[in-house]
């Protein structure tokens, strides 16, 4: 959606207020032997509480408040009650719907200590999505953020997950344009001022494929390895971004 006016902001703001402060709250509840289906009931409490909607639910008749996914598992997972473990990596993807206003933010979690290099990965795929969110400004190429986005994988030897992208937000959960986290030159698009968007950089060290799981939602990388994810819902404007979800 195109941002008109100041209800229809004030709108967009609280709904990302909301999904921010539920994906912190998970973030600081991630911890070895808690499990995705706990954090997500916390998750529908928060929601409720603050008389917001699961949009995976809305939209998708999803079987959880949130995208829980662990370990090779980069998007969509289904909250279960499998303890998270040691050294492992846990993405969380929270979007959420009130008052007929969508937003969506996404983080990826260290369960406990984690290697070196699965830091790097999480520092790398934030800081990807942190540089091309601010690239994406009015009149630029809707491609120059998959650019920054390459750029950033590059630097530190991580693959760009194919088919995983951002996309508009804001009247619906999933609106065009697809944002791409691969240079298509061929891309003519351009970003317009007061456009609504997620930008979520998928990075992965050793996988730029996935496959669907079993359960019909969960993907997985197809190499194996692991994955991350930071995601943000922003409006384009002429300068800074207008970040809903930080």
């Amino acid at each position: 959606m195109t941002v008109d006016g100041p209800d229809q902001l004030e709108k967009l703001k609280e709904i990302g207020a909301i999904c921010r402060d539920v994906l912190a709250a998970m973030g600081t509840r991630v911890v070895p032997g808690v499990t995705p289906l706990e954090l997500d009931t916390m998750a529908g409490e928060m929601l409720a509480e603050r008389g917001a909607t699961s949009a995976p639910k809305l939209a998708y008749d999803f079987p959880g408040f949130t995208c829980i996914s662990v370990g090779d598992a980069v998007a969509h997972g289904i909250p279960n009650d499998i303890p998270l473990r040691e050294g492992d990596l846990v993405n969380i993807d929270v979007s959420a719907e009130k008052d007929g206003f969508f937003a969506d933010t996404g983080s990826s979690f260290a369960v406990g200590t984690i290697s070196p290099d699965l830091q790097t990965l999480l520092d790398a795929t934030k800081a990807a999505q942190r540089k091309a969110m601010f690239a994406a400004r009015a009149g630029q190429p809707l491609n120059a953020i998959a650019k920054v986005v390459e750029r950033e994988a590059a630097k530190y030897g991580f693959k760009i997950i194919e088919g995983l992208n951002g996309h508009g937000v804001g009247g619906w959960i999933h609106e065009e344009p697809t944002v791409s986290n691969i240079y298509y030159p061929r891309e003519r698009e351009r970003l317009h001022e007061g456009q609504v968007l997620t930008i979520e950089p998928f990075l992965a060290t050793h996988s730029d494929q996935y496959y669907e799981d079993e359960d019909g939602w969960t993907l997985r990388l197809a190499d194996g390895g692991f994955g991350a994810q930071f995601e943000h819902t922003f409006i384009v404007t002429k300068g800074a971004p207008i970040i809903l979800t930080a």
